[in-house]
């Protein structure tokens, strides 16, 4: 039992070196970025683009913060699923407060009922479809954003700074969540966002809630044929714009906080979704799963190994394990704290105050990193069998590679969960 104990030592501490690896490269990127906002001059003319659908409670600041960008040609466009929509009423009331258009700076508002819900994609993708198709030659590009996205001032001059290289077609953030309060679901979620953050960087899967497109790319593309077909319209963009010879551009002053709570129900249903949007529309799918049923698995076989060496009273062996499950732990424990600590230094940059994790705070975080993994693998084997989902209230079939709307329905109250807040 004692070189079974040595082996898993071994591969746990294998699969940390790797990871330590790719998550440092990620971390110091986001330490190192400084605030490089475009000029005045190749700031491009951009339509700013807000799909809603119920009321998320971050709505209000998200609108009076893009109202006050610091960029000289934007429009803001906002669809909302309709005119009875709690978000339409809340939205008027917040633009009242804050007149556009009075300026040469200041936006110019289009606000609009979802006109057309497509039972063959997400509504976020209809949203999108029906505004893009109604943007004259003026614009050259659009920026997405989510209602629980709170852009800073310079936001949107940081966003399409990258578009300025004619390689780049695209540039994203990503989101940070650091919630006021610390329940599991809350933890949870911040603790697995933590590491998807770092392979959404390696496998450059784009965030729509902070994302920058050329235009002039996206009407050469099937873009707007494939966003009437799919869930969502962001993970499926590196593959298409790799086809055309573009690339996606991180831009990591843009880790863009989330101050929201969660439940573990809801992280649940919003991981798996997030998932599955993988699984449907992005090449390194495989190895997404590859990853997550290796690291799952090698900690459970740990732990399984570990109460058997104690059973049999093999202190040797127990000893091996209960290194190499440390070391393991320890070293993610590490890892988070480093990307922590550039995320927050770019925050407090931009006048957020962003909590670090404290000492104090690491019996909790350690339990909910072995919660985390559990939800984690569970979702993952979920999302691989996946044929329907819920987003937002509305079910979707899936079909293949396509999906179908199986009812639409006005949003009414809570039918929604608050894990899907933030856009359609």
């Amino acid at each position: 039992m004692t070189t079974w104990a040595v082996l898993m030592f071994c591969i746990l501490l294998a699969l940390a070196a790797g990871q330590a690896v790719l998550a440092w490269r990620f971390a110091a990127t986001v330490k190192r970025a400084s605030l490089r906002p475009a000029e005045d001059a190749p700031c491009p003319r951009t339509a700013v683009i807000l799909c809603l659908r119920g009321p998320d409670p971050f709505l209000p600041a998200c609108l009076e913060a893009i109202l006050k960008q610091d960029y000289p040609d934007y429009d803001l466009h906002i669809v909302v699923d309709s005119r009875e929509d709690p978000a339409w009423a809340i939205a008027e009331r917040t633009l009242k407060a804050h007149p556009v258009g009075a300026t040469h700076a200041s936006p110019v508002l289009h606000m609009a009922p979802l006109a057309n819900p497509r039972r063959t994609c997400g509504l976020k993708c209809s949203s999108l479809v029906q505004v893009i198709s109604e943007l004259d030659a003026s614009y050259e590009a659009i920026a997405l954003l989510d209602a629980d996205t709170i852009p800073h001032p310079t936001w949107l001059r940081e966003l399409v700074a990258p578009l300025a290289d004619e390689r780049v077609a695209a540039a994203t953030g990503n989101r940070w969540y650091a919630p006021a309060t610390h329940s599991w679901g809350s933890l949870v979620r911040r603790l697995w966002n933590a590491a998807a953050v770092v392979q959404m960087y390696w496998f450059r899967i784009p965030w729509g809630g902070t994302l920058a497109l050329k235009l002039s790319v996206v009407r050469r593309s099937d873009l707007l044929e494939r966003w009437g077909n799919a869930l969502c319209e962001d993970t499926m963009l590196y593959g298409v714009l790799r086809s055309m010879g573009y690339r996606v551009a991180f831009v990591p002053t843009l880790m863009m906080v989330n101050r929201e709570d969660c439940g573990l129900g809801s992280f649940y249903r919003w991981v798996r979704r997030q998932l599955l949007t993988a699984r449907l529309y992005h090449p390194a799918w495989g190895l997404v799963v590859g990853h997550g049923l290796s690291v799952s698995i090698a900690q459970l076989a740990g732990v399984v190994a570990l109460g058997a060496a104690a059973i049999v009273r093999n202190g040797h062996a127990a000893g091996w394990l209960v290194a190499g499950l440390g070391l393991y732990w320890g070293i993610m424990a590490g890892l988070l704290a480093a990307i922590e600590s550039g995320v927050c230094r770019s925050a407090r940059a931009r006048g957020e105050a962003v909590a670090c994790t404290r000492l104090s705070d690491l019996p909790r975080v350690f339990a909910a990193m072995c919660l985390t993994q559990v939800v984690y693998a569970v979702a993952l084997v979920s999302a691989m069998l996946l044929r329907t989902v819920d987003w937002r209230g509305i079910r979707y079939r899936v079909e293949g590679a396509k999906i179908r709307m199986i009812e639409y329905k006005p949003y009414a109250g809570r039918s929604a969960s608050r894990s899907d807040s933030g856009s359609l």
